[in-house]
């Protein structure tokens, strides 16, 4: 794929002191079941962050909280130091408007592409940018259009989703993340609904974001992606973050067998 500037910052952006994004003490139940028992995690300004483990250990439905798509039971998450999800000033649940400004600084990228099959690629990334006050729908889809090129689709901004393969599908799906220029992008097991020769498109996209300085957190199968791309490498079991480390370290010597059998397993 030919190289495309992601961000409209060219250096990248250095690692600063204190975190952007900090998960503290996360609950989460689903009827009986906890499925996040009491989770730390938290992700420095254009850190890396690479999240394995296997199916229902907790990792998406970290993304859903720091994504503010569902509510913790227990616990906080703060934002450029200010908690996010609840009305200020307060423990209460803040409304849904609320919640989507707080949203517009953390984009999120499903394993699902979940565009609309009736609306063209340049619709599907402006749609949400158009809503927004004093932007119009024309500056929405030249905006969008932009953004569009930079993932490498600027031939196919007006191809509707039909019409893309899985790979594109799921770049026009990045570019929608993307135009609203957020401070952090949470990619939920992005590849894993690609035939194999189409996974390198996005991982490639994903690459250049991570070279720009973007902020990422990933839940990913991909360990040739986590050991190249990730700064750090969290492993998920039952509920709780068993293991992190840089890359290096957590791949060739796990400190758990827990680690090791997961990693033997994927290998």
């Amino acid at each position: 794929m030919t190289t495309h500037t992601i961000l409209d910052s060219a250096p990248a952006v250095a690692v600063k002191d204190g975190p952007l994004i900090d998960a503290r003490g996360l609950h989460k139940r689903y009827n009986d079941v906890e499925v996040l028992k009491g989770v730390d995690f938290a992700a420095l300004p254009g850190q890396v962050k690479a999240l394995l483990g296997p199916s229902g250990s907790g990792k998406s439905t970290l993304l859903r909280l720091l994504n503010l798509l569902e509510h913790a039971d227990d616990g906080e998450i703060i934002f450029e130091g200010a908690r996010l999800g609840v009305r200020p000033g307060t423990t209460r649940h803040a409304p849904e408007r609320m919640l989507a400004v707080q949203r517009r600084d953390i984009g999120m990228v499903f394993q699902r592409f979940n565009l609309f099959p009736h609306l063209t690629a340049v619709r599907n990334v402006s749609l949400r940018l158009a809503a927004l006050p004093g932007v119009g729908r024309a500056e929405a889809e030249q905006r969008a259009a932009q953004m569009l090129e930079r993932v490498g689709l600027g031939h196919r901004v007006h191809a509707y989703p039909s019409e893309l393969s899985g790979g594109q599908q799921q770049r026009v799906a990045i570019a929608r993340a993307l135009v609203l220029n957020p401070k952090v992008m949470l990619f939920d097991e992005p590849t894993s609904a690609l035939d194999p020769e189409l996974v390198h498109e996005v991982l490639d996209v994903m690459e250049e974001l991570a070279a720009e300085g973007m902020t990422m957190i990933v839940v990913t199968h991909e360990t040739r992606f986590a050991r190249r791309v990730a700064d750090e490498v969290a492993f998920f079991d039952h509920g709780v973050i068993l293991e992190q480390a840089e890359p290096e370290k957590f791949f060739s010597e796990p400190e758990h067998e827990r680690t090791r059998q997961f990693l033997a397993h994927l290998h």
